[in-house]
Formats: C-alpha cells, structure tokens, sequence
C-alpha cells in the first residue's frame, strides 16, 4: 500500500522527520523568535496539524502564523505549502504503510512520556487532602478571616499543582479537593458578611462537585446557598435550594440531618409553621447509618453536630413563635457542647445558642434570666463574631425596643451592650452594611 503526503507541507514534515509533537515544538520556537514570548503567538494542535498535511485547509490561515511556516522553510511560500506534494518529485519519498505505522508509533510514544512528566506524587494529593482536613476540621477554632486566608492559601496551591499533572485519576482528586477549598472558602465569606462573594464562592464548589461526580459536595454547596438565600430575604429560593440539595443521592444522615434543619429554617421564613415543624422533625430522628467521603469522612466544618442541630432548631423555634421549643433546644445545644473537650467547643455555636435562650427567655418576659444567659456572648472575641452571632444580636435588639421597654434600666444597658457588640464585629467593620441591615430589618 502506498500513498504520497497530501501537501508540499506533509512531504517536508516527512522528510525532515518531523513528527506532530517535533513540528510543534519548532513552530512555537519560531514563533517566540519572530514575535517574542506573548500570549497571542500562534499555535497549531494536533488537529489542526493533521488538517494542514492532510490537504483538509480551505485557503491560507492567519498571516502570522504563514510567517512562521515560510520562518520554517524559507525556500518556499505559505502558499506552495499548502499546495498537493510534488508527486513527480523524484526525491520525493515513498509514503508506505511501515513508515506510517513507525512514526504513529514513535509519535504515541513521545505523548506517553509527554503525559507521565506532567504529573505529581500521589504522597502530595494526600498532603494537600491532610491539609484540607485540618482546614475544616479547625475551622471552628479560628477567626473567619484567618479561616479565608488558609483555605485560599490552599485553594492556590491546588491550583498550581493541578497544572503540573496531567492523569486523570490525579485531576479529580485535585478537582474534589478545590471544590472543597471553595465551600470552606464561601462559609467564611458569609461568616464575614460578604454574601455576594459567598454566594459565588458556593457555586463554586457545586461545579466542581458537579464535575467530579461527587454528589456529597455539591449537596453541601446548595445547603450554603439556601441559607445564604434566606439570611439575604429569599426565603423562596432558599426552600428550592434546599429541596435541590436534600436530591442527591450518596449522602449520609449527617448530610441530611443538615439539609433539614436549613429547610425548617427557610420554611420558618416564609412563615410556613407545618412545613418548618415537620422538617425539625425529621431532622431529629436517628438516620439510616450512612455515612459520606464530605460530611462524615472530613468533617469539621462539613460536619453537622449535635449541637449545632438543636441550636438551628431553636432559632427555627423562635421564627414560628415557639418560645418553649426554643427555650428547650437553645438549653441542649449549651448542654452538649458543654460535654465535648475545650478543642472540640464551637465559641460560635455556644454564643448563637446563648442568644437564642436569652430571646426565649424575652418572650417570657423574663429579663433578667435573658441578661443572664447573654453573659456568654459578651466573651466571644472581636475577630469571631461571625454573620450568625450579629443577626441574632441583632433580632434580640429589636426586640429590646419594644415600647414595654421604654425606661427600663436592664433592657436599655442589653442594647446599649448589643449596639457597641454588633458595631465593633467583622461583618459590620469589613463587611457590606446594607447586606446586615437588609437581614436585620
């Protein structure tokens, strides 16, 4: 069998010994010779390549890149070049079967070794997976601005070792591991008060949970999402972007568990009583005993305790006016996390149940017993009252100005105390006041 190159450009190729990847690597040196080191340089995939030998083009491509192909062979022009190969050119040689055979081959094996140097120790993904872990599972320890700078420390280090590899199994475990430096990265956004930044950095983390196919991360970014949406006064959306999330398959009890009580709580939004109960409800009972790779296998951050369970549940109890609910569950949830080790206390949760309790103990007009529990709030410092904290401060100093209050000593110093706690808080110091005003409204 025996064929002749389908273009002058093909039989030089061929003479010259130059496969797709040599002739790439010399129309990029020429290139960078003609026209410096810039983006815009021409380039030729291996596509395109086989178009321009194979005799496939329609007219000349772009100038700058003719200048390079006559750069290559100045004996000729762009335009002979693409003509049909000189066929009756004696020395042109035989394009048999065995050579193409031996240059697919030698081209096969020179993308092999192309694609096992563009990549990484397997020891540095489960470096980068330790240090995603610690992120999360410290979280709770760290200010919300410290929390940012070391997971997009982390982010940008993913990043760069992403370009380094090119292995597929690898690309994914990089990939995962973004999407999970982008939903810690979210949480401390919103924890900040920068909802819009959280709100995409969310998004963030579903694409790539969508991309890998891990269904568990992109159930946790809907989660942020609904209840970024109800804390921005889209309690509609929140109630779909949670119904989404609570869709995927592959997720633990813990994962549910978290779905529902951000579902109780956009539910309480709208004002929907039936659908928030039954939701707290179901919240609390046992699970299946499964388990996840997200919210079980990393945990932290994407863990949903006990704890923080009942204190949801009481701030859902006090947007559907159940006092004693929320009285009862603001108490477990400063009883549970009483019982963990000091390194395992979320000072957050422990505040936003404090708060909670205390409003309770408002509704029952039970002042003192409020000034008595917000005792613990004032401890939380400055760096970690987070979005959390100064919207339930906030709600409570609402709730203080209330015209039976007016000239009371203990109500008037509570907001006072409230006012300077709230004021000197990152989310309102860095973060957009019109955002907290809108949820405190």
């Amino acid at each position: 069998m025996r064929t002749e190159p389908r273009t002058l450009l093909a039989w030089l190729c061929r003479r010259d010994k130059l496969t797709y990847r040599r002739f790439e690597e010399k129309f990029t040196e020429v290139g960078v010779r003609l026209f410096g080191h810039s983006p815009n340089n021409p380039t030729c995939g291996e596509t395109q390549f086989r178009r321009w030998t194979g005799g496939q083009l329609q007219g000349l491509p772009g100038p700058e890149t003719c200048q390079i192909l006559e750069a290559m062979w100045p004996e000729h022009t762009a335009e002979e070049l693409f003509r049909p190969s000189p066929q009756s050119d004696p020395q042109a040689p035989a394009y048999d079967l065995e050579e193409r055979v031996r240059m697919s081959a030698e081209e096969a094996h020179e993308a092999a070794d192309a694609t096992a140097s563009a990549s990484i120790s397997d020891n540095t993904i489960d470096e980068l997976r330790d240090q995603v872990t610690a992120v999360a599972q410290g979280y709770h320890l760290m200010p919300p601005a410290k929390a940012y700078e070391a997971a997009d420390a982390l982010r940008q280090s993913i990043e760069r070792h992403r370009d380094r590899t090119q292995v597929p199994v690898q690309q994914q475990d990089l990939m995962i591991l973004n999407g999970q430096t982008a939903a810690l990265l979210s949480v401390a956004a919103f924890d900040l008060g920068y909802f819009q930044s959280a709100r995409s950095l969310a998004r963030t983390a579903a694409v790539f949970g969508e991309a890998t196919r891990f269904t568990p991360l992109e159930a946790y970014a809907y989660g942020t999402l609904a209840y970024i949406a109800y804390h921005t006064g889209n309690a509609t959306e929140a109630v779909a972007k949670a119904t989404k999330a609570q869709s995927y398959g592959g997720l633990g009890d813990v994962a549910h568990r978290r779905l529902l009580a951000i579902k109780a709580r956009s539910h309480a939004h709208l004002g929907d009583v039936v659908s928030a109960r039954r939701a707290i409800q179901r919240s609390g009972e046992a699970g299946h005993g499964q388990r996840d790779e997200l919210h079980d296998g990393v945990g932290g951050e994407f863990a949903f305790t006990p704890e923080r369970l009942a204190m949801s549940t009481s701030t859902t109890g006090l947007l559907i006016g159940d006092a004693v609910q929320a009285e009862a569950e603001a108490r477990r949830a400063l009883d549970l996390i009483g019982q963990r080790p000091p390194e395992r206390q979320s000072s957050h949760v422990r505040a936003s149940a404090a708060v909670d309790l205390a409003h309770a103990r408002l509704l029952a007009d039970d002042v003192d017993g409020a000034a008595e529990a917000l005792k613990t709030v004032w401890s939380v410092p400055v760096e970690a009252r987070k979005t959390g904290i100064v919207v339930r401060t906030a709600r409570l100093g609402r709730h203080l100005a209330r015209p039976e209050y007016h000239g009371a000593q203990l109500p008037a110093t509570l907001r006072e105390q409230i006012e300077e706690f709230n004021r000197v808080s990152p989310p309102h110091k860095i973060g957009p006041h019109v955002g907290l005003l809108a949820i405190e409204a």
